[in-house]
């Protein structure tokens, strides 16, 4: 295949390019970034040093087979007619395709959506959830990364109506390289260090597809309390989520419920119980880790997933839908354990 990487020097991005470089149906990889054009990829990430790969080339895209977008929103939708007119399938790792609605898209991110026509051309690409619909297809939405540990771990109960739909609410932290690896005083070493705090507290941009699709798998409109939070670490994702069960549901009607969604596949993992989930069991792996419980004392679900938010919540997951829609074995590319200590 060839296959190209646009925003190939964010962090994303240069987690795709390790990922891709080790693929083997990957034969040419086209790497572009509007900042860093006619750099060798090496003097913009020295850890590359003597694997040769390549040239930073400007956006004027060549003809490819897949194109990752890794962008901020609004600039893929602008182009993206024009890919898929070239017969490129396109995998979005920003959030121009994500939402089913234009005027929701307006609202929570302050533009108006530039390709509102290719929304119902869109797939919403977490394969563990969606994999029928992916196969194929020619423009997937990649989840974002608290959308998907987030999804994971609730959509298997709403689809058998095992919880409340009244009563959910998701505590999520994320290591500091989900802000992207721009400079901001948000992300200032001096500031995060030693530190941790709640941002984007009842107005963050994940909230809207979170409330999307846990609302399509519960068959009715919902809303969330949903509260970010920043760790003083590099790369990891944990969420803990509240939810009231439905009269008569057992902790072991919850386990049976996501064993059966989940126990043959490769990626998302239902821990033993009394073993909670930690960041480091999936950092630089595309693997999910799912543990919970019901208190006895208020009736309600504690529910704990865990994914590394650059591989599963972006560019590893990202190559699990290429894989997909490109007809290769679904894990090519992505196996491999975490790194520990």
């Amino acid at each position: 295949m060839k296959v190209g990487v646009l925003g190939a020097t964010g962090y994303a991005g240069q987690e795709l390019v390790r990922l891709l470089k080790r693929h083997e149906e990957v034969k040419d990889l086209y790497l572009a970034s509007s900042s860093v054009v006619g750099e060798d990829y090496e003097s913009v990430y020295p850890h590359w040093s003597g694997q040769k790969v390549g040239i930073l080339q400007d956006e004027n895209v060549p003809d490819l087979d897949v194109l990752f977008c890794a962008l901020p929103h609004g600039l893929t939708a602008v182009r993206t007619g024009d890919f898929l007119a070239r017969n490129i399938k396109v995998i979005d790792l920003g959030a121009d395709f994500r939402l089913n609605s234009a005027d929701v898209y307006e609202q929570w991110y302050k533009i108006k959506h530039p390709a509102e026509d290719l929304l119902t051309s869109a797939t919403y690409g977490l394969p563990e959830l969606y994999r029928k619909q992916i196969r194929g297809q020619s423009l997937i939405a990649n989840p974002g990364c608290y959308p998907t540990a987030t999804l994971l771990a609730l959509v298997p109960f709403l689809r058998n109506k095992l919880l409340q739909t009244n009563y959910l609410i998701i505590d999520a932290k994320s290591g500091v390289s989900g802000a992207g690896r721009g400079v901001s005083i948000g992300t200032h070493y001096a500031e995060i260090n030693e530190n941790f705090k709640a941002y984007g507290v009842a107005n963050h941009r994940h909230i809207p597809e979170i409330e999307q699709e846990l609302s399509r798998a519960a068959g009715l409109p919902l809303t969330v309390n949903f509260t970010p939070h920043l760790v003083p670490m590099t790369r990891g994702m944990l969420v803990t989520i509240y939810a009231a069960v439905q009269a008569g549901v057992q902790e072991e009607d919850l386990r049976e419920c996501w064993l059966g969604q989940y126990e043959q596949e490769e990626f998302v993992h239902v821990l033993p119980p009394g073993t909670w989930p930690q960041t480091k069991f999936a950092s630089g792996s595309n693997n999910a880790f799912l543990q919970l419980t019901v208190d006895q004392r208020t009736g309600n679900a504690i529910i704990v997933a865990t994914i590394d938010n650059l591989i599963k919540g972006a560019a590893g997951q990202a190559i699990q839908n290429m894989n997909l829609t490109m007809g290769c074995p679904e894990g090519q590319g992505i196996t491999g354990m975490a790194l520990w200590p």
